[in-house]
């Protein structure tokens, strides 16, 4: 069983703090693999926040931002100032089947978009998660994702996009 997510992830530069992302798409699909006598739970994953790396202001030579998904630390490097507000990890919550190994899948790579038709990269997608993760006894995962963004000198503006997240059974 196989469900993917889209987070959106928003950012805001040297402007006001961006409003609430919206309820986000999910689906869910079934993989060819499910054997017939056993039954599975279907995954469902809850965005419980989004991805956001807070204010920044960018000078000529552009730099980027990171958001350690451990730590929730942000960080700035190049010709950026970091003006405040609050730099949030994205954290999911996966549900399914009590005790079941699970393979959480990020791209490595997203272009964001701002009202006014320029584009920002987060690269660098990564996750708090161990190395085999598994849904606890109660059916739940939860974890925490980060990024970096690289920004160049003329990209002001708040920036918006989809973090499309899969999640499926092993």
């Amino acid at each position: 069983m196989k469900t993917r997510l889209f987070l959106g992830a928003i950012l805001a530069f040297s402007g006001p703090s961006a409003a609430a992302a919206q309820c986000l798409l999910c689906t869910q699909e079934k993989t060819a693999g499910v054997a017939a006598n056993k039954v599975e739970t279907p995954l469902r994953i809850d965005v419980e926040t989004r991805l956001d790396m807070g204010r920044i202001a960018v000078g000529a030579m552009g730099g980027e931002v990171e958001v350690d998904p451990a730590s929730g630390v942000r960080r700035v490097r190049g010709n950026v100032i970091d003006l405040g507000g609050f730099a949030l990890t994205g954290t999911v919550t996966v549900r399914g089947e009590p005790g079941a190994a699970v393979r959480v899948i990020l791209p490595t790579s997203v272009d964001l978009e701002s009202g006014h038709g320029h584009t920002v990269r987060v690269n660098s997608l990564t996750t708090d998660l161990a190395a085999a993760p598994r849904l606890g006894a109660d059916g739940r995962l939860q974890f925490r994702f980060g990024g970096r963004l690289q920004v160049a000198g003329l990209d002001d503006g708040d920036y918006r996009g989809r973090i499309p997240v899969t999640v499926e059974y092993q």
